[in-house]
């Protein structure tokens, strides 16, 4: 029988080393504990530092850093008491800003070092020692903090800005620290009216060019950009700026550094021993083991320490496709089955579902967000129906479609309105974010600039529709870094952005469009209320193939003016197209891609047009427009009569 935890918390420590009750070891190896890190890791003591690890198959291990000159016979842990697998031990020598990593003399009888699994603080890479750290930062925002648990984003209008700190801007060529970068990213951020700043992953990592997707210390950030007391820098200032701030987090794979997780006592720990379930032939890392409890509440205790010690609003979970399917990137006879022979990973499903629970308890009102590329059913469905409870999925299938679309030469786009129809049909069986990311501008893909078709004009003409038209489709937003401005080259991270495109007035147009969505997104709730309801979108016209043109209507939930959306897929202008419409009056023109001002050739409707008795596409009234080639328009409906 489980026993109560209320009984056990009340139960003295584990030993006098630990600070841990057996509470603590129960949920543990549960897989519920999301607080480890109060336990495990370095922590300072009445003298100097107690230090303890997860090593439970280890046959020795100490502490080895500046203090003791790495000698691995200075300062040895001993093993706890109980039966939870920990290592524990003071060392009064000791001291903040030191390094240090654990000498474990494994099953297999090889003594390896190992950076701390918990440690708050790491050296430089190429360096991957742990360093001994106690925050110091006085955090300023406690007015954002207090408000956060009330936040809705599902029901808010969310744009998201996904940055990599690395290659954003820099310093005649080298980084800039995270208390360099807080106000260019708020001011820039701000100016162009996004809501939410996700940063690409910044848990350690030792190779640069893995963006930090191959992660070695899950509580520490990159030293690269400074201390984690200038990361709380970072996230304090943005917050004071009235930014929400996002973290790019990967609990699906880890890279194969001895240094690191890997073989962590001589034995597979964290990973599966079986290759066909613990190592990534995708992305040559090793796969977590979600069948050990262990291993999903050190996971666990991740995600809640960004949360909790550097005050993220939200994660973006990275590579959940290939949490949830044992087959994932694999062949037939490269799998194992799961106990009722099939291909879910039922171990990840249920660390997914603890986590989501988790977090929507412990720390209401952040946002959870699922990059999951594949068709599985209840990814934003509550936990308790059954489903993952994430607060948002990307939507992949969307951005797929929709960049094929967009890369056909326009004569030929009248044999594809199915790709752009289509997101239409599930747009509301999860509640989705839209992604334009920095998956779509690496590896040879080209910007996106360089993906539109035509001249130079009409591959400004072509993006600006495509943001148009996203800003207008249902789901959240997401954007990255480079592209509110057209970045001709593709992204580089060893380089800043090129920023220096802004002097061009095609670039500058683009920029003033990514800004004015934002700011009408913002202020428009038709736009974003209702994203997951059928009553929020209703389409127009969406059967003219022939002319590339589409018109839906985005509809509010508090009452304010509905909008309607036309899209111009072709070059040729079309005037007097006439659409359907469900109210009577004028439909002011609130946003033309096409505006001069944005680098366009000014074809438009003098601010809007009224309706007219005739009949169209089932309604009884109508309006005539006038349609700018390659592009977007959004037009308010007349207020509703009293």
């Amino acid at each position: 029988m489980k026993p109560d935890t209320a009984v056990l918390h009340a139960l003295a420590p584990l030993d006098d080393l630990s600070p841990a009750t057996a509470a603590d070891a129960w949920l543990f190896a549960e897989g519920t504990h999301s607080r480890l890190f109060n336990w495990l890791g370095a922590h300072p003591d009445l003298a100097g530092f107690r230090f303890a690890v997860w090593a439970p198959n280890a046959q020795a291990v100490s502490v080895v850093g500046d203090w003791n000159q790495w000698d691995p016979t200075a300062d040895p842990l001993r093993r706890s008491s109980t039966q939870d697998g920990t290592w524990h031990g003071r060392v009064p020598a000791a001291q903040v800003g030191e390094l240090y990593k654990f000498s474990i003399t494994g099953f297999d009888g090889r003594t390896t070092l190992k950076a701390d699994p918990f440690a708050t603080s790491a050296e430089r890479p190429p360096a991957t020692a742990s360093r001994i750290h106690v925050p110091a930062h006085a955090w300023g925002d406690a007015a954002w903090m207090a408000g956060r648990a009330a936040r809705d984003p599902q029901h808010e209008p969310v744009s998201i800005y996904e940055l990599h700190l690395g290659s954003f801007r820099r310093h005649d060529g080298a980084f800039l620290s995270y208390r360099e970068l807080a106000p260019l990213v708020a001011d820039h951020a701000l100016d162009m009216g996004f809501m939410h700043v996700e940063l690409m992953p910044i848990t350690e990592h030792p190779f640069y060019g893995s963006w930090g997707y191959q992660t070695t210390s899950y509580f520490a950030p990159t030293a690269r950009y400074g201390a984690p007391d200038d990361l709380m820098f970072f996230v304090d200032h943005l917050h004071r700026k009235g930014l929400s701030v996002l973290l790019d987090w990967v609990p699906s794979h880890f890279p194969t550094d001895e240094f690191g997780l890997q073989s962590f006592d001589g034995t597979h720990l964290f990973e599966h021993a079986d290759p066909r379930q613990g190592f990534h032939p995708e992305w040559n890392s090793s796969i977590f083991n979600f069948d050990r409890g262990e291993v999903c509440s050190f996971l666990l205790s991740s995600a809640t320490y960004w949360l909790e010690a550097f005050h993220f609003d939200g994660l973006r979970v990275d590579g959940v496709a290939s949490m949830l399917y044992l087959d994932y990137a694999r062949r037939n006879g490269q799998w194992v089955a799961n106990r009722h022979g099939g291909r879910e990973n039922l171990g990840a499903v249920q660390f997914l579902q603890t986590l989501n629970q988790t977090l929507r308890r412990d720390l209401p009102g952040t946002l959870i967000v699922a990059e999951e590329s594949t068709a599985w059913p209840g990814v934003t469905a509550p936990v308790e129906g059954g489903g993952l409870g994430f607060g948002m999925k990307w939507n992949m299938g969307w951005m797929h479609d929709t960049l094929a679309y967009f890369a056909q030469d326009p004569l030929h786009r009248r044999h594809a309105q199915g790709a752009l129809t289509f997101s239409m049909v599930y747009a509301a069986s999860e509640a989705f974010v839209l992604p334009l990311s920095h998956d779509e501008v690496v590896h040879g893909k080209g910007s996106l600039i360089a993906k539109m078709p035509g001249d130079g004009w009409q591959q400004f003409a072509n993006l600006r529709a495509l943001y148009g038209y996203m800003w207008a489709h249902p789901g959240k937003k997401l954007l990255f870094m480079g592209n509110e401005f057209a970045q001709g080259p593709e992204w580089n991270h060893d380089a800043e952005l090129h920023w220096e495109q802004l002097e061009l007035a095609p670039h500058r147009g683009m920029r003033n469009l990514v800004r004015d969505l934002n700011y009408l997104y913002l202020r428009t709730p038709a736009l974003y209320q209702l994203d997951r309801a059928a009553a929020g979108f209703e389409w127009l016209a969406f059967d003219d193939a022939e002319a590339s043109v589409i018109a839906f209507l985005r509809k509010p939930a508090d009452g304010s003016s509905a909008v309607m959306v036309v899209c111009n897929f072709t070059p040729l202008p079309r005037h007097d197209y006439r659409i359907g419409v469900p109210a009577e009056g004028f439909w002011a023109e609130a946003l033309n891609t096409d505006a001069a001002e944005y680098g366009g050739s000014g074809v438009g409707n003098l601010g809007g047009v009224a309706s007219e008795a005739v009949a169209a596409h089932g309604q009884a009234q109508s309006v005539r427009l006038s349609l700018p080639p390659l592009a977007t328009l959004l037009l308010l409906a007349p207020p509703a009569r009293p």
